[in-house]
């Protein structure tokens, strides 16, 4: 994805503050072999791309006065309860050096594990992103958890993702725990009183 951002000459909450009032955002590049720079970015451009998933977790082409180069968003603030990006944060990346970063995980055929077709589970998502290190050029936009062989009383770790190539989990040793599927208390209930009913016939 391509973003035009342009040099920021004044700082400070005063001049950030005009900077907001006329439609723009301020935010900041770093990282690499340069001094980070102050930027500005459209405000309505900015807010429209951080609602897609892929402008979280792909490598962008941010170009400033013409010059592109190679970033990844790493933080972005809100405000409280206006619909106003108030800084965003890029970090330059260098396509030979790996990257630390957080992805959305997508769960997928949860229909059709035997935990919710046979038995009526629910299954819960403990986590929702996942820590990763990868080359930019190996970044996925996200990771698909396969839930189709869950049963019930079952989990889904880390150890059983298959990430894409190039891509390795970062979890400091822990096989963290990713979904688990289990049957409703009431509907255990309702079996187990059905299954009473059933025995005094």
């Amino acid at each position: 994805m391509k973003v035009v951002a342009f040099k920021r000459e004044l700082q400070g909450s005063g001049a950030s503050r005009r900077l907001r009032n006329s439609g723009q955002t301020p935010g900041i590049i770093y990282g690499g072999t340069e001094a980070p720079i102050a930027i500005s970015l459209d405000h309505n451009a900015l807010y429209h791309a951080l609602k897609k998933e892929v402008f979280h977790s792909s490598i962008l082409d941010l170009e400033i006065d013409g010059k592109a180069q190679k970033v990844l968003l790493r933080d972005f603030q809100m405000h409280a309860f206006k619909q106003l990006v108030l800084h965003a944060d890029f970090q330059r990346v260098d396509s030979s050096k790996k990257i630390h970063v957080k992805v959305a995980l997508h769960f997928a055929n949860a229909d059709v594990s035997p935990a919710v077709k046979l038995h009526g589970a629910t299954i819960s998502h403990v986590a929702n992103e996942l820590d990763i290190e990868c080359l930019p050029g190996d970044l996925p936009e996200f990771i698909t958890v396969d839930l189709s062989n869950v049963d019930v009383g079952h989990s889904v770790h880390v150890a059983d993702l298959t990430l894409p190539k190039g891509v390795t989990a970062v979890t400091h040793g822990n096989n963290l725990t990713i979904a688990t599927a289990s049957v409703p208390a009431g509907h255990v209930a309702a079996e187990a009183a059905a299954t009473t009913e059933e025995a005094k016939k």
